[in-house]
């Protein structure tokens, strides 16, 4: 879990968008938002194939 320090003279508002842009790189909003409804495991293989076979047309393309 990211954490930030109060720097000196730092406002409550410039730590707050420190720690949230921390947040967003370490990927935890977006974790809890792929957690927050359960995913059956088949819904959850079926749409890692997709991301895959996407990657694999992109990579594809980018070839040619």
């Amino acid at each position: 879990m990211p954490g930030v320090k109060v720097r000196e003279g730092e406002s409550f508002d410039g730590a707050l968008k420190r720690f949230k842009r921390l947040c967003e790189k370490a990927g935890i909003l977006s974790e809890i938002k792929k957690h927050q409804f359960y995913e059956k495991p088949s819904e959850i293989k079926k749409r890692e194939r997709i991301q895959a076979l996407r990657k694999s047309y992109r990579t594809n393309m980018m070839k040619d």
